[in-house]
């Protein structure tokens, strides 16, 4: 058993077949979900490594505790304290690495429709040599010759490609809600609790957006000063209202009988999380008290360090940021969520409600099973068909790079750190 749980790995490595886990406890997993796995890992990989880069506690550490620290970062002409393998421009060059990455392969499966052909063997597949390919493509962009404008230019590409992954999570977010609120839905038909179950997750969704507003007009606000945070608070909320009547207006519910709070609730939410993310990255504004003395406004103070609050942005965004690609790049990268982002929904159909609506009972596609065969531990579910996209699957992931890159570093607030 051993023996062959190895070659499988093998095979899934250096050559074509499907990844799966050895444990035999493990459940068996769909061939498209491993391969969106995979990807997936990768991914939060070089976050992590994006995240360690920025961390300047990181950094001390190295240098107290690696020895020949200097002589080391000489050697591999990185600077005197290795400065050019950490901080912002680090950042930029190892999600340019990555961006470069999924570009490549979202090219390489454009009009792919089955799993038979040479260039699908290579998405499903061949794992080894693909993260050997990512290495080297993030460890080449650290040999990119004139940095300075490289670094400009990029930056730019990183903001547009950051403005479209927000677009297309929104539309996501509310085929996400869409299909939640359906689902339940479609069980209060038998069971009235159902009914109890969206209204409390409704209130929970207006709760937490409602509670972020005011957190926040709390904290980045004061009485004096700080328009522009006023500005934004108060444009920000006044949207999520509006979006809340839209979505209960008698127009959107005979065109769309499904819609409700729920989908209002869950775009507020999000709305609130971006309005967090652009005032913690926004600078602080310093102004003169009645004593002459130069005080920082517009920003939280949690006790004597001004800036605590950035552990705090960091924790909570980067617990979000993960969670909202995670989402976005695996359980909507289906070939209906891709029909979604043009406006073309699927045909009402009679469903069974369940807490875990995101993935169909079966899964999509799967494979028929024998009663009471042991079959492989990688199911081939794309025998008749690709269940997803693949070039759209690696569009999201390489809009989802540059997205990650410009939350990191606080998008134009420390890129302007970059120019000389």
């Amino acid at each position: 058993m051993s023996a062959q749980c190895c070659a499988g790995q093998l095979a899934c490595c250096c050559g074509s077949a499907g990844c799966s886990l050895c444990c035999d406890c493990c459940p068996r997993i769909r061939q498209s979900l491993s391969t969106r796995f995979m990807y997936a890992l990768y991914f939060i990989l070089v976050v992590g490594l994006c995240c360690i880069m920025m961390s300047t506690t990181v950094a001390h550490k190295m240098k107290e505790h690696i020895p020949f620290f200097e002589e080391m970062c000489k050697g591999i002409k990185a600077g005197d304290t290795c400065e050019k393998l950490v901080g912002y421009s680090a950042v930029y060059r190892v999600c340019f690495g990555m961006a470069c990455f999924f570009f490549i392969f979202c090219l390489l499966t454009l009009k792919i429709n089955n799993s038979k052909s040479c260039r699908a063997h290579i998405h499903n597949g061949f794992w080894f040599f693909k993260l050997l390919l990512l290495g080297a493509m993030c460890s080449g962009a650290f040999f990119i010759p004139d940095q300075d404008t490289f670094l400009n230019a990029w930056r730019y590409v990183g903001a547009i490609g950051g403005f479209l992954f927000i677009g297309i999570q929104l539309l996501l977010l509310v085929e996400f809600a869409h299909k939640w609120n359906k689902n339940w839905t479609a069980g209060t038909a038998s069971n009235k609790l159902w009914y109890a179950s969206l209204a409390l997750v409704t209130l929970i969704m207006y709760s937490v957006a409602t509670g972020g507003l005011v957190s926040m007009a709390v904290f980045y606000t004061q009485k004096d000063g700080c328009m522009e945070n006023k500005i934004l608070l108060g444009v920000n909320g006044g949207l999520c209202l509006l979006i809340s009547l839209v979505a209960i207006s008698p127009c959107v519910q005979n065109r769309q009988p499904h819609s409700g709070l729920l989908q209002s609730g869950v775009i507020s939410c999000y709305v609130t999380y971006l309005t967090f993310s652009a005032l913690s990255s926004k600078p602080a504004e310093v102004v003169l008290d009645e004593h002459g003395k130069n005080i920082t406004i517009c920003v939280p103070n949690f006790g004597q360090d001004l800036y605590k609050d950035e552990n705090l942005v960091t924790i909570l965004g980067t617990g979000l940021l993960i969670g909202c690609i995670l989402y976005s790049c695996l359980t909507s990268t289906t070939r209906s969520s891709s029909d979604a982002l043009q406006g073309r929904y699927a045909a009402p159909e009679l469903e069974i409600a369940r807490c875990c609506f995101c993935f169909s009972p079966g899964g999509e596609d799967t494979e028929e099973q024998q009663p009471g065969k042991k079959g492989p531990r990688v199911i081939y579910d794309e025998k008749k068909g690709t269940v997803y996209v693949y070039s759209y699957f690696h569009f999201v992931f390489f809009l989802a790079s540059l997205y990650v890159m410009m939350t990191v570093t606080n998008w134009f607030k420390s890129a302007f750190c970059l120019l000389p």
